[in-house]
């Protein structure tokens, strides 16, 4: 595949009939979301410091965010089918931006785990509306119009680490996360003026310009689209663009709808391995910046800036990703980027020097590609009145139980167990990878009806 070619390509679609400015603030308001995250480990040292904390209490709260990260995201879903995407994403920027004023006025633990929670809670609200909505725009292009708003995350999470480093060392740590809140703030109301409105946007497989769109099939191995059935439930056929019933009654029955559809062998599968990328991917960005200075040697500056590096890599993996999958399919896209990660994480217990430390962990950032493919392959598996839905329930699974990597991974570098952890991970990579290769490339039941 001309890599160069297929790019420029899919950026001036991604651009055309006036998506582009939508586009450019949804990314853009993720890359905030997701780098002020990634400052929290950055960070890690100082809290531990600054509030008496053993590593491994310090590490829950990263477990503490991540977890109310996913708690929220089955409501957040729920609220994307309902109402205006936009205003969901908006107040979840607003919240956040709070959660963190919070955060760094924080005097105790308490206080400080609280705010913790509540930013995971804003941050939830997020990623869920963000991927309906990108549906919508892009009912031909959602893997490449998701790699690049990722991308952009990648961004953030790349240039974050190293300014808030620099700022706790020059003036405090509050200083290093706190500078994020002020323009979350700002995103909050440039998603209302920039993003359209649930009327704006389209619904049921319908653009702004009114063009009607499939947006509810599943890719199969050659790129193209085959419908995915009624993936939300026998309740489901003949319901409107409203999502079914709006009592508390249908909305049980949506998710149990849900629950159901993970029979699938393909959806089963695909859920099996987010949950282990979410629970490898947590503990490896949780606390690969302390892993750096303690076990390797690195000053807290180097270190924060070969943990950017990581996610700079990302920014280019995940619109390849998302082109791939748009182009060849869920399975050669996946093996592609969760291979190297597997001989990364293999290696770089017995990696000292710098400069191969800078190669490994290349090679381990590439598995941040494999979200552009899991989760648009997941989001072509619903139809569009349920698709916030669906995603709310399957990452709201996954990702409360991988919020426990990051905590179980304090425990292990507690007792300098560090080096066996990434062994573990590695063994657990291949394990995805495998899984990936037996899994079915599109739904038993596809085209069939529950």
């Amino acid at each position: 595949m001309d890599v160069r070619g297929t790019l420029t390509t899919e950026a001036r679609a991604l651009w055309a009939d006036g998506r582009g400015p939508s586009l450019a603030v949804i990314a853009s308001t993720w890359g905030l979301f997701v780098g002020a995250r990634m400052i929290l480990p950055v960070i890690l040292s100082d809290l531990q410091s600054a509030y008496n904390l053993s590593l491994s209490v310090a590490s829950l709260l990263v477990t503490v965010l991540w977890l109310f990260a996913a708690i929220g995201q089955l409501p957040g879903g729920l609220l994307a089918d309902r109402f205006s995407e936009r205003a969901v994403m908006a107040t979840g920027a607003a919240l956040v931006a709070v959660a963190l004023a919070f955060v760094v006025t924080a005097r105790t633990p308490i206080v400080l785990f609280v705010a913790v929670a509540a930013w995971g809670l804003g941050h939830s609200m997020y990623p869920i509306a963000r991927i309906t909505l990108l549906s919508k725009l892009y009912p031909d292009r959602l893997g490449s119009a998701l790699g690049v708003t990722m991308a952009t995350g990648d961004v953030g999470q790349t240039l974050f680490p190293p300014i808030a480093a620099a700022l706790a060392a020059a003036v405090a740590w509050q200083a290093g996360l706190g500078f994020v809140a002020p323009l979350l703030l700002v995103a909050s109301v440039a998603l209302f003026v920039a993003v359209p409105g649930a009327d704006e946007a389209g619904h049921d497989g319908e653009t702004r310009d009114g063009d009607s769109t499939e947006t509810d099939g599943t890719k199969t191995g050659d790129g193209t689209t085959a419908a995915s059935g009624d993936w939300t439930g026998p309740d489901s056929a003949g319901t409107g663009p409203a999502g079914g019933s709006a009592s508390d009654e249908g909305t049980v029955r949506e998710v149990l709808a849900v629950f159901g559809a993970l029979r699938d062998p393909s959806l089963g599968f695909m859920t099996v391995i987010l949950f282990l990328y979410i629970f490898i991917w947590q503990s490896v960005t949780a606390l690969y910046p302390t892993y750096l200075e303690t076990v390797k040697g690195l000053s807290p500056a180097t270190a924060s800036l070969l943990f950017g590096f990581f996610f700079a890599v990302g920014v280019v993996v995940k619109p390849v990703a998302g082109a791939a999958y748009d182009r060849i399919g869920m399975r050669g896209s996946l093996v592609a980027v969760l291979t190297p990660p597997a001989i990364g994480l293999a290696v770089l217990p017995f990696v000292e020097s710098l400069w191969l430390l800078v190669p490994t962990t290349a090679m381990i950032s590439t598995m941040l590609g494999s979200g552009a493919v899991t989760q648009s392959f997941l989001a072509d598996a619903f139809t569009e009145s349920r698709k916030g839905t669906g995603l709310g329930v399957i990452r709201t699974t996954t990702a409360t139980v991988g919020a426990a990597g990051p905590v179980v991974f304090g425990v292990l570098g507690e007792n300098n167990l560090f080096d066996e952890g990434y062994l573990l991970l590695a063994a657990t990579m291949a394990a995805v990878v495998v899984l990936t290769l037996w899994m079915p490339e599109t739904p038993a039941s596809s085209g069939e009806g529950d």
